[in-house]
């Protein structure tokens, strides 16, 4: 308390300065409070540097460990791999991924992850970087705008990621044969982009690949484009020889698929992304005309079609028109007998010219005309007919064409499909032919003609046993006097014989008179008046000259 004169008085002092010390702070507190302070703004600048959490299952560790593995992107590190357990049905693993806070994109819902190690396959060698310093987990960001933390990752890397440049495309085919995920897709030979990926259509009737075609190549597709399975090589024997064609070394191992525009057509517009194209089996038949809408026939035959089978070809006058589509078996109750009853799907527009000339005249394409049309080609003799279509495999062909001096046959024009009469095929007459000679052999009489021939036979061993008896000794007789007369001729051309020194002594008359022949034709030649007045004694030889002067002399 105070007194009047405004003095303190000492108790006053006292208490007040109690209550300051009992609600003060001492400042050694303040270093901890101080401490505490920076290690929340670094716990949350941590947390805040550290980035997302993920998780993601493999079906395999192979490769990762903790701490080690790295997360990259176009071999930037964005996180690390922190842990690795078994999921909880046992049938993977999960690999606990922390990414730095610049990799939030890769939390896309969409996003991508696989492990990148060596790896060698027919497509190429790749990851061969990862044999020193270890497998990485590759990232490819997504597109969508929801996250998540849970990933499946891939067991084999994308063929396309985030950023590449081209369109996608879609190919219906009745199945991949040997191209999968990855193959290239080749324009002109050169390849220009791959398959993105392929699934079951959604009636399972086929599968869908879809592709990537690699800006800028991808404006070379266009509505008119045709795709084909180059997988493999293609063979072909003409008149120039075999032909071997393929697009390049790694479709024969890996297959692929090539596109081209037809020549025919041109000037059509470029095709809109996740456009539908048909993948043909070979560039043959990717680059034939259209075949515009099919019809249906009906055959029934009465003999085995053993080789004939879905999808064999169906020929009209060399030209494929169709294929088969079905071959079943009837019975028919009033003659108790099986039947194989053929379906074929043609395309009309495969005849070319002669289908426009049809459709010309008919005016109209409706079905009761052209039914009326098939109607009067069957009474000129149209028929169907098995044909072999090799020899090797026995695999048959149905053919189709007009038979001369066909037996007429009623034709229903109401008949849905149609019904197009047949024919037996060539092996079925063949077997015919062979069956009508064994009947005529066997009408032929072989008992009476092998008795003929046994009786033959007695007569031959009878005229050789008379051979025996009587020829055979006289024959002896007479080759031995024919050999005995061959020693005297032999003995009379001896060289010591007289008649050999006899003939020798006629052989040098022979010569001398031919020496006198010549000497004489010698003389007429130059003196040809001596046949007249004889010849003078100087004319005469040298040997004469000589001889008359020693006549003279004596």
């Amino acid at each position: 308390m105070s007194d009047r004169s405004g003095s303190v008085s000492p108790s006053a002092v006292a208490a007040f300065i109690t209550r300051k010390r009992r609600f003060g702070v001492s400042p050694v507190w303040l270093v901890p409070l101080l401490a505490a302070l920076i290690g929340l703004s670094l716990l949350i600048s941590s947390t805040l540097s550290k980035g997302s959490r993920i998780f993601v299952t493999f079906q395999s560790a192979e490769g990762l460990e903790p701490h080690k593995t790295r997360v990259k992107v176009r071999n930037v590190v964005i996180g690390e791999v922190s842990a690795v357990a078994l999921n909880k049905d046992r049938t993977g693993v999960v690999a606990t991924v922390d990414l730095d806070a610049s990799a939030r994109a890769f939390t896309a819902e969409d996003s991508l992850f696989w492990v990148v190690r060596p790896r060698i396959g027919v497509t190429g060698v790749s990851g061969l970087d990862t044999v020193l310093s270890g497998p990485f987990i590759a990232a490819d960001s997504g597109t969508s705008g929801h996250t998540k933390k849970h990933f499946v990752g891939q067991e084999a890397p994308p063929p396309i990621t985030y950023g590449a440049k081209g369109t996608r495309f879609t190919l219906h085919a009745a199945d991949m044969g040997s191209l999968e995920v990855g193959s290239p897709v080749y324009y002109r030979r050169i390849q220009v982009g791959q398959i993105a990926a392929c699934h079951l259509s959604a009636d399972g009737k086929g599968v869908d690949a879809e592709i990537f075609i690699n800006a800028p190549n991808d404006s070379f597709v266009t509505t008119d484009t045709r795709f084909w399975n180059a997988s493999g090589i293609g063979m072909t024997v003409d008149a120039d020889g075999l032909k071997i064609k393929t697009e390049s070394v790694s479709t024969i191992l890996a297959g692929g698929v090539a596109f081209v525009e037809p020549d025919y057509r041109t000037n059509a517009p470029r095709a809109a992304e996740h456009a539908r194209f048909m993948l043909f089996d070979d560039q043959q038949k990717a680059l034939s005309p259209p075949d515009g809408e099919p019809g249906y026939i009906r055959m029934i035959f009465s003999q085995s079609l053993r080789g004939l089978e879905v999808n064999s070809p169906v020929e009209f006058m060399g030209i494929t028109l169709g294929r088969v589509v079905s071959v079943d078996l009837d019975y028919d109750a009033a003659s108790k007998s099986f039947t194989s009853i053929v379906g074929a799907q043609i395309y009309p527009d495969r005849l070319g010219m002669a289908n426009e000339k049809i459709v010309k005249t008919l005016g109209v394409t409706d079905d009761a005309r052209t039914a009326q049309l098939i109607a009067d080609f069957v009474k000129r003799g149209l028929r169907a007919q098995p044909r072999s279509e090799s020899l090797l495999t026995g695999q048959l062909y149905i053919s189709l064409g007009f038979i001369a001096n066909a037996a007429p046959v009623p034709f229903d024009v109401s008949a849905q499909p149609l019904i197009i009469p047949t024919v037996p095929g060539e092996l079925e007459k063949m077997q015919e032919q062979v069956q009508q000679i064994i009947d005529k052999f066997s009408n032929v009489p072989v008992q009476e003609i092998a008795g003929n021939f046994n009786g033959s036979l007695g007569e031959a061993q009878k005229t050789f046993r008379l051979f025996n008896a009587q020829v055979m000794p006289e024959l002896h007789g007479v080759l031995l006097q024919s050999r005995s007369t061959l020693d005297i001729a032999g003995a009379a051309l001896a060289e010591d014989s007289p008649v050999h020194q006899q003939i020798d002594r006629t052989i040098d008359d022979v010569q001398r008179m031919a020496r006198s022949v010549r000497v004489l034709t010698d003389y007429l030649s130059r003196n040809p008046e001596a046949l007249i007045r004889g010849r003078t004694r100087q004319d005469r030889p040298g040997v004469y000259q000589r001889i008359a002067p020693a006549q003279q002399a004596d």
